[in-house]
């Protein structure tokens, strides 16, 4: 991979962390205010719909870092290394943690008689979603584990 193209989603990389972070600090409190205030029968899901909010970008951040730094692998033709595969599972944790977070908004929104087709929808794409990407990390590190051992191979051989 060039070195400019690296860089350049090393720069996009950053600033999706720092939207993320507005988000944390700004709108996701302000989303959780403005539903408690207009919908009184579920005001006190506020402060746990801010922690499981602000809990999902965290999720996200952490997979980001785990780009960059694998990014960073890449551009020192290191990524079929040892040091790529905590990255990887750290990134399967934090989308499995991600995931299950949708769940259990989804499981409260259920108990809590909350009826809103759109979130419901959405809680459940989450879950698909979730549940494809975990699947699809799972399969890249069983790719990047057979190459690695291909890679030792090769260099046993020369």
């Amino acid at each position: 991979m060039q070195r400019s193209t690296i860089l350049v989603l090393k720069v996009l990389i950053g600033a999706l962390i720092a939207l993320l972070v507005t988000c944390q600090i700004f709108v996701i409190p302000a989303v959780a205010a403005q539903s408690a205030w207009r919908y009184h029968e579920i005001a006190y899901l506020q402060v746990p719909g801010i922690i499981v909010g602000i809990l999902f970008l965290i999720c996200v951040q952490v997979v980001l870092v785990c780009v960059w730094r694998l990014l960073s692998l890449v551009r020192r033709d290191a990524i079929f290394s040892e040091r790529a595969f905590p990255d990887v599972d750290v990134s399967l944790g934090a989308v499995g943690f991600a995931t299950f977070l949708v769940a259990v908004t989804l499981v409260t929104f259920m108990v809590t008689g909350v009826e809103n087709a759109s979130i419901t929808l959405l809680c459940v794409l989450g879950l698909v979603v979730g549940g494809g990407l975990s699947l699809l990390i799972v399969v890249l590190r069983g790719l990047l584990k057979k190459a690695w051992q291909l890679e030792q191979d090769l260099s046993e051989v020369v």
